[in-house]
């Protein structure tokens, strides 16, 4: 009996997610375990601080929508094209930090793992920046794999 049966796998787009997908999809191939890919649309990717209210109700949420649809529709058709199992979730228009949702999703879905790419930040940026994926490890109740990509130097 396989010690993964629920992976978690945050996606933003990023090549450390993409390669933490990867790892997930093989992990999951070894146990059995399905995944579940999550994307939490991150607003102040898509917004400068000067639209208006109709705007961003009318143009910018609809594309982070969209955005965040494709991404997991790419990952979803990633993991099934390798006879893996794997539903998604978007999290939009909600409070909180992307380690928050993440953590959370993980409690609410009975995970086992979470596979989570981490940008490999050093020093002042690591600072600045914060790290999500530090977060979800400080915070998760569930091991949790990450996979780095180091910082160019």
């Amino acid at each position: 009996m396989s010690t993964y049966h629920q992976i978690l796998v945050p996606v933003d787009g990023s090549l450390t997610s993409e390669k933490a997908l990867d790892e997930a999809i093989r992990l999951a191939q070894l146990t059995g375990a399905r995944l579940r890919l999550i994307h939490v649309a991150d607003e102040l990717s898509y917004v400068n601080g000067f639209e208006s209210a109709m705007n961003y109700i009318n143009e910018i949420i609809p594309l982070m929508r969209e955005a965040g649809e494709k991404l997991l529709a790419h990952g979803k058709q990633k993991a099934l094209d390798q006879g893996v199992s794997a539903d998604t979730v978007l999290i939009e228009e909600s409070p909180g930090r992307i380690w928050e949702h993440v953590v959370g999703q993980a409690k609410d879905m009975n995970a086992n793992l979470i596979v989570v790419g981490s940008h490999g930040r050093r020093g002042i940026g690591r600072v600045l920046l914060g790290s999500d994926a530090e977060q979800i490890i400080r915070h998760a109740t569930v091991p949790v794999l990450v996979l780095r990509t180091p910082a160019p130097e």
